[in-house]
Formats: structure tokens, C-alpha cells, sequence
């Protein structure tokens, strides 16, 4: 399967979100229980629930459960963070249709 533009954009979207999700966990020389707690929390959840942001937004990852705990660490972050990052997605994905939908006009003959 060829990736899209738009799979693209969302795949570095959601390992940006990633990343920021994991730093978290230790921050000024120290672990973070809060985090870490929360972190456990989502990727139990993802996991028990079958919840698969990736394949969700048409990224399948080919791992088993590599999809399902990496739904759980963006999960772990609350419901601001998921509606922040569903805004982001659903952003790229209409500036995709819209370029998609401009036709070129040929000059007339």
C-alpha cells in the first residue's frame, strides 16, 4: 500500500504527540509517578478495550499490540490532549481533500 500525503502528515503528527507524551514521564532529574501512573493507566486501557488510534485513522501498524500501547501512551495524556490532537488530524485530513478537490484548467485552444 502506497502511504498518502495525508498518512504522511498524520503519521508525524501522532509520533510528535508521542514523543512529547513520553518526556513527560522524566522531568527535572526525576520520575514522574503521576505520569507514569497515567501511562500505565492508558496503555491498560488501549489494550483492554481494543483501541487502535493508528489503524483508526488509516495507519495500520503491522506489529501486533504495537498499535493498541502506543494508542495508550497518546491516551494517557487526557481528554484535552485527544481532542487537541483529533482537531490536528481532522485539520490535515480537509486541507487534503480540498487540495485534492482543485482542478487544473487547461487554456483554451
Amino acid at each position: 500500500m502506497a502511504m498518502t500525503f495525508t498518512q504522511l502528515a498524520l503519521a508525524a503528527v501522532l509520533t510528535e504527540k508521542l514523543w512529547e507524551s513520553l518526556k513527560l514521564i522524566w522531568e527535572k532529574k526525576k520520575l514522574s509517578i503521576d505520569r507514569a501512573g497515567a501511562l500505565v493507566l492508558g496503555i491498560t486501557i488501549a489494550l483492554g478495550t481494543g483501541i487502535d488510534l493508528f489503524a483508526t485513522v488509516g495507519l495500520p501498524i503491522n506489529v501486533p499490540y504495537l498499535g493498541l500501547i502506543l494508542t495508550g501512551i497518546i491516551i494517557s495524556r487526557g481528554a484535552n490532549f485527544i481532542h487537541d490532537l483529533f482537531k490536528i488530524t481532522e485539520e490535515v485530513k480537509i486541507k487534503r481533500k480540498a487540495e485534492n478537490g482543485k482542478t487544473r484548467c487547461l487554456p483554451p485552444q
